[in-house]
Order: C-alpha cells, then sequence, then structure tokens
C-alpha cells in the first residue's frame, strides 16, 4: 500500500465504517487511579503512545447512521455494522465482489482486525456528528496544492509541483500526523518543566512547545506545523496553534485558523486528546474531535522512518511517469 493512500484513508476520507460504541463518556477517568506527576508536579504524560485502535474509525458520522449521537448508539447497532465490515473485508481479501451498503471496508492492513475501537465516530461537537458547512468564502476559496498529491493519485506526474508535500516527505501536517494511518500510528511525548515536546513516527516531525506564556511570533511567520503554544489548566495539557502555512492549514481551511489541542491523562495507559478547529473564514461554526492515544508497553521506541526529502522516490515516480510516456510512443 501506498504511503500517500495510508494518509488520505487516516484523515482525508470520511467513509470509514464505524467499529465500536462509545462504551465510555470521554475524558471520564478510570475509578481508583491516581494521576502520576513530574517531579516538579505536572501530570505526566511522557511515554510512547499509539491510535492504532482508532484506524477505521470515521471522522464524521456515517450517513447511514443520522439521527444518533455518540451518547445514543447502541453497543448492539455497532456490532451489526462491524460484524457486515469484517465479512465484506474478508470478502475483498479474497477477491470476491462486495456491496457497498455501509461503508467501505478500511484498507487492506490485516492488523485491524484486532483493533479495539473506542469510538463511533470522532466528532464530538457539533453533536451531529458533522463538520459544520463551509462559508461562502471558503467555498469560493482557490485549493492550492498542499499536504497530499492532487485528487488523481495516478498523476498527471508532470513535475515536481504535481507532488505535494507527504509524497515530498517533507511534512504530514497537524493534525494529520497524529492520525491512525495504519501503519507509524506512534507518538512520543517527552516533558520538561517550560516545555513539551511532540515526536511524530511517520514523517518523523517534532514539536516543541513551550509553556512560558510567550505569545506566538508575528503573523506574517508562517510554518508548515504552525506555531504552537501551551499551558496547564488543572490537569489538562492546552496547546494553542496558529500561523499555519496555506498550504498545511488543517482540513482545508485557511492561515486564519486557529488549532485548540488538549490532553488529559484518564487512566494509567490513555491520554485523551481532543482538537478544536475554530475559522471563521472556512467554517460557519468551530467543531471538535477527540480520541485516545493508548500508551504502548515502555519497552517499544519509536525508529527511523526512513522518508525524507531528497530520497529517491519523487524521481522515480517521475523518471518512471517519462518512461511510459516514451513506451506509448
Amino acid at each position: 500500500m501506498s504511503r500517500h493512500r495510508a494518509g488520505r484513508n487516516a484523515f482525508g476520507v470520511l467513509s470509514f465504517v464505524v467499529a465500536a460504541s462509545f462504551a465510555t463518556a470521554q475524558g471520564d477517568t478510570e475509578p481508583g487511579w491516581q494521576m502520576p506527576r513530574t517531579s516538579w508536579g505536572h501530570p505526566d504524560l511522557s511515554g510512547v503512545y499509539s491510535n492504532d485502535d482508532e484506524t477505521g474509525t470515521p471522522l464524521e458520522r456515517p450517513d447511514e447512521l443520522e439521527g444518533l449521537t455518540l451518547a445514543t448508539i447502541t453497543p448492539e447497532k455497532v456490532a451489526e455494522i462491524v460484524a457486515e465490515r469484517d465479512r465484506r473485508f474478508k470478502a475483498q481479501v479474497n477477491g470476491e465482489a462486495w456491496a457497498r451498503s455501509i461503508s467501505p471496508p478500511p484498507h487492506l492492513i490485516f492488523d485491524t482486525f484486532d483493533r479495539n475501537n473506542k469510538r463511533a465516530w470522532l466528532i464530538t461537537d457539533p453533536e451531529d456528528g458533522k463538520i459544520p458547512p463551509r462559508t461562502a468564502e471558503a467555498q469560493a476559496r482557490p485549493r492550492i496544492g498542499g499536504v497530499s498529491t492532487n485528487q488523481n493519485p495516478r498523476g498527471p506526474f508532470l513535475s515536481y509541483l504535481d507532488m505535494g508535500l507527504y509524497d515530498r516527505c517533507i511534512t504530514r501536517g497537524i493534525p494529520s500526523s497524529m492520525m491512525p494511518a495504519g501503519y507509524g500510528s506512534r507518538y512520543e511525548i517527552v516533558q520538561a518543566p517550560d516545555a513539551v515536546a511532540i515526536r511524530y513516527e511517520m514523517i518523523h516531525e517534532a514539536r516543541v512547545i513551550p509553556l512560558d506564556r510567550r505569545p506566538h511570533v508575528a503573523s506574517s511567520l508562517k510554518q508548515y506545523l504552525g506555531d504552537a503554544r501551551g499551558w496547564w489548566e488543572g490537569d489538562t495539557l492546552v496547546v494553542e496553534t496558529t500561523n499555519f502555512r496555506a498550504e498545511t492549514a488543517p482540513q482545508r481551511s485557511s492561515e486564519n485558523v486557529k488549532m485548540i489541542e488538549r490532553f488529559t491523562r484518564t487512566s494509567a495507559d490513555t491520554v485523551e486528546w481532543t482538537v478544536t478547529f475554530e475559522d471563521a473564514t472556512t467554517w460557519e461554526r468551530p467543531w471538535t474531535f477527540s480520541m485516545p492515544l493508548t500508551q504502548v508497553d515502555r519497552t517499544q521506541r519509536i525508529y527511523e522512518y526512513a522518508c525524507h526529502e531528497g530520497n529517491l522516490a519523487m524521481r522515480n515516480i517521475l523518471s518512471g511517469a517519462r518512461a511510459a510516456e516514451a513506451a506509448a510512443d
């Protein structure tokens, strides 16, 4: 499977099948559990996390579940959909035809059978589980090259201009870098009294987030991952990110977007990650999604992700396209 398609499945395609019920209210803490703390008193979020379990969970509520909310969907309904998904997935693996009666199965990564989804879909606000309508300004806004390749994954590949930032191994953007992609879904959090760093396995990027309440950089300075500033609200780490470049603004928003993340440890091995987008020039109202990050065995480490700008992938894609053209002449 191509890296590009895995990334697109992880966050762009919203037609994934529901895989599990919203078993407990988001952010609920485990009974009898005590918050671990660093030597300087902050909640201890450090460790390597994964959200592989959320692979296949749709960002938006699937249309066939209209009328349901995360609070009202029943385990029986979820089990019914999961059974149908698995049946069609196995049929696809065996080369059989399958009907698109509910939602297409997840991409062909076999360990998705082992996942333990905790959500029916990810958007928690609005309650209907749908991204709010785009403004007239956003609808009229020209679409510029961004993280992913153009709409046709088969090309054209005429030059480097047809390759997205992700294809060029430059960035997946935020929050895409922390969305499950079927593989490479590991994230390491490292803490200090005045900063938090988050390292992402895919593309191997890292964000260093100061906690000293310093102001954002000048609005004229745009960055691929934006400019992050953090602080603690009780036991929750809040991270506000602004100053995105237009091509990496989340969810086809704009340079005006503000992204607010909240990290709250809710059990010995779980951190609830909640993301809110605010951009009045793109959406009619702010919206929020949330998912759990599960701490992996402390013996696990994030290893090198051998995709970097300057490797041979883009050159080979372009030279292959030229060779195909020459063969067709």
